[in-house]
């Protein structure tokens, strides 16, 4: 019987209610389970016509005429095709219908108890209302013991009725017969009652099922959202300060080229040799990072992340392999583009988490950016590294005169790209992404300092 009431395709579930806590309604099913229905109930109608045939055979109902059967078949059966669309009227008619078809003889006791058993199974499984289908099933389970226990009593006393059971002592054939019909009715619609809650229950659950199916679904396309957004937010913050470094080596150099074209052809030679150097770094920088940028489908995340929706693993950058290791070469081209720069390094180097070396490179160059663009022409620029077993810290000062030009601790600097204060924010991004500290401000004897601490093992948490 539970497989004629699985939901057909089409049929919608009363999801928010399983949300509010409202009493759940279970929906109506679609036209292919009341085709279903329409078949249960003609086949049924056979079938008990077929036992009503065999009955009379035994001389069940034998002076009960023929279209008594063929009206009581039809009651019984044929109301079991709207069996979903009125389950309470339905569950009604059909022990009516049992009731009277037992006490004129009309009828069998056969497919007859199987189609009260549905229609009993099916207030319970597809009732509108819980209330409402335990008041109706409670009527009908009172009324069908009423009538057994007035039957058994009133037929206690006539002796004609099954004589060979006697009437006798404590525990009488009789009183036997009496509790096992007893037995018999309290499975029989103990069962209908429990299946058809049963069944109820688990339209709930799946319902249930497939409404947390569907957050989790969503909560799996929003964590895929923001793992893109921080990717291109980090390739944004690389595009800054690629863009924003090379671009003010490029305008010292073109400055000092058009000061000397003149007088110094070689010096001028240098400059845009610097020039030519700092443009085609620029670009490889600029493709590769944009690389991650040209496919729409992907969002600009690897494929290899995106493979995997429901990780949560935080995306790291893969285009750039700037570091510590190249401090070095950043100062070199920091002093060739014009700013005297030294590196000093302070302990012996522990190998920082990936990330966490791309931080301090990029906070480095950003550094030497405002050197260049704030500090004035006499400035001198010192980046020193010092390493520790807890952490690395990252210090860029400078000696220049323009410190009054540029923000004090707290405030952002105006970008080298767009002035709209992104520079400073950008470091103060990086470093609390990898749970860091900064100190931004001007030096008290003059100048500029730009301090990042970068714990190492906070680091390696982050970036894994």
């Amino acid at each position: 019987m539970t497989g004629t009431d699985d939901p057909p395709e089409g049929a919608r579930a009363d999801r928010a209610s399983v949300e509010t806590g409202v009493e759940w309604v279970r929906p109506l099913p679609g036209p292919a389970a009341y085709r279903r229905d329409l078949a249960l109930a003609l086949v049924l109608a056979a079938l008990t016509a077929a036992s009503v045939v065999l009955y009379r055979a035994t001389g069940w109902g034998e002076g009960a005429p023929w279209w008594g059967s063929a009206l009581w078949i039809a009651g019984m059966t044929l109301p079991l095709a709207v069996r979903r669309r009125a389950p309470e009227l339905v569950a009604l008619v059909a022990s009516a219908v049992f009731a009277v078809g037992a006490e004129t003889k009309v009828g069998e006791a056969l497919f007859s108890n199987i189609a009260l058993f549905i229609a009993i199974y099916t207030v319970g499984a597809w009732g509108r209302s819980r209330r409402r289908a335990n008041i109706v099933r409670g009527l009908i389970v009172l009324a069908m013991f009423g009538w057994l226990f007035w039957g058994l009593v009133f037929y206690s006393a006539a002796q004609d009725y099954l004589p060979d059971l006697s009437r006798d002592g404590a525990l009488s054939p009789y009183l036997a017969y009496g509790l096992i019909n007893t037995l018999t009715n309290l499975l029989y619609f103990g069962g209908a009652w429990f299946f058809g809650d049963s069944a109820y229950r688990e339209a709930r659950n799946r319902v249930e099922l497939e409404q947390r199916t569907g957050e989790l679904a969503a909560e799996r396309e929003r964590t895929r959202a923001q793992a893109i957004a921080i990717e291109r937010l980090r390739i944004a913050r690389e595009l800054h300060d690629v863009v924003a470094h090379h671009v003010s080596v490029i305008g010292v150099q073109a400055g000092a080229a058009r000061r000397v074209i003149a007088k110094d052809p070689d010096a001028a030679a240098a400059s845009l040799s610097s020039i030519e150097s700092s443009a085609r770094d620029a670009v490889d920088e600029l493709h590769g990072l944009l690389g991650t940028l040209r496919s729409s489908d992907t969002g600009g995340l690897p494929l290899a992340a995106l493979d995997r929706p429901g990780e949560r693993e935080p995306v790291t950058m893969s285009t750039s392999t700037r570091g510590f290791d190249r401090l070095e070469e950043l100062v070199a081209e920091s002093r060739a583009s014009g700013l005297p720069t030294s590196l000093a390094i302070v302990g012996g180097p522990r190998d920082a988490p990936p990330l966490v070396s791309l931080s301090a490179y990029r906070i480095a160059q950003e550094a030497l950016t405002n050197v260049r663009k704030h500090a004035g022409a006499s400035a001198t620029a010192e980046v020193r590294v010092r390493w520790s077993d807890e952490a690395v810290e990252l210090e860029v000062a400078d000696t220049g005169s323009g410190a009054r030009a540029r923000p004090a601790s707290g405030a952002d600097a105006p970008s080298a790209v767009t002035g709209a204060g992104l520079g400073q924010l950008g470091m103060r991004e990086r470093v609390a992404a990898v749970g860091g500290t900064l100190e931004l401000g001007p030096r008290a004897r003059g100048g500029y300092l730009v301090r990042a601490r970068f714990p190492l093992r906070r680091g390696e948490e982050a970036s894994a």
